[in-house]
């Protein structure tokens, strides 16, 4: 059964990046149609994942090793990038689109089926912590880069705090730790469900929409030092810091292949809400996607 869900979600990757590639290049859409998918997605779909997982988690002092897992992603990626910019004459967008596609990992849509059919289904709980944090970076954090990188508004504390507040998946967090303590929310549950779901194939016709592979090789370089960084270096620097801390067992094991993930869809649907490369982002997500379907089985030998 495990097996039959992984097939279902890579069949559904092809399937939603091949559906957009050929409606792009038969101009069946208009040329800036993802806008439109990407505002359904940051608007409704994800507050909607929020209030899918987060009320129904228990807070225990083990779940600070998931916790810390996708900060250290981040941080890493963070200063990847900045070591890559004092290399090369990268433009800020450049390098914010690069901190967004480095630093934020496929916990759910890939990780999810990925931690079934490796550790077992019960397992999952730990990995729903590290998508929720990753979620919560996307929208602190990942906002202030890509604010920062945009080169549209000067950076604030007060212009960030005020994009923060206004960003929905930051409000659905909030909320979804906040309401359910005032109201039952249980009879909505079926539609948070249908509306949660949208995520993965929207945002995936959504890359393939803007996926252009003309030129690649011109940013061949850029793309494989993030991929090296997200789907080798990160899950080995999130195994080093464990070790160094002692941390040991299975919960630790699965935050660290949640670390190995590609990168999370909607970080380049950000990226292109900013205007952060977003070419050179979805290649990312892209190459990303398949290449981790062998990256991350290296991974579960390592951990075994």
């Amino acid at each position: 059964m495990i097996f039959a869900l992984l097939m279902v979600n890579f069949v559904l990757i092809a399937v939603c990046m091949l559906a957009g590639m050929l409606f792009r290049r038969a101009k069946t859409l208009p040329a800036d149609a993802h806008k439109g998918i990407n505002a359904w997605i940051i608007y409704i779909a994800l507050p909607a994942v929020s209030f899918k997982y987060l009320p129904y988690i228990h807070f225990t002092h083990e779940l600070f090793i998931p916790i810390l897992s996708p900060f250290i992603v981040w941080f890493g990626g963070w200063l990847m990038v900045k070591l890559i910019a004092n290399r090369q004459k990268l433009t800020k967008p450049t390098q914010g689109g690069l901190r967004l596609t480095s630093g934020l990992a496929n916990t759910s849509f890939v990780g999810f089926p990925l931690i079934a059919a490796y550790f077992g289904e019960k397992y999952i709980s730990i990995a729903i912590i590290c998508d929720q944090v990753t979620f919560f970076i996307l929208s602190t954090m990942g906002v202030a880069v890509a604010i920062h990188s945009s080169q549209k508004q000067e950076l604030t504390a007060a212009v960030i705090l005020k994009r923060v507040l206004k960003f929905p998946p930051f409000l659905g967090c909030m909320g979804a730790l906040i309401i359910p303590h005032f109201i039952d929310i249980t009879p909505a549950n079926p539609l948070i469900d249908k509306l949660a779901a949208t995520v993965a194939p929207l945002a995936l016709f959504s890359i393939g929409l803007q996926l252009h592979f003309e030129g690649w090789r011109d940013e061949l370089k850029l793309v494989s030092l993030t991929l090296l960084y997200k789907l080798i270096l990160a899950p080995a620097l999130v195994l080093a810091v464990f070790f160094l801390l002692g941390y040991q067992g299975i919960i630790a094991k699965i935050s660290i292949f949640e670390a190995a993930m590609p990168t999370l869809l909607t970080a380049g649907v950000v990226a292109d809400d900013y205007g952060l490369n977003p070419k050179l982002s979805n290649l990312i997500i892209g190459i990303g996607i398949i290449l981790s379907l062998i990256t991350t089985s290296f991974w579960w030998l390592i951990l075994r």
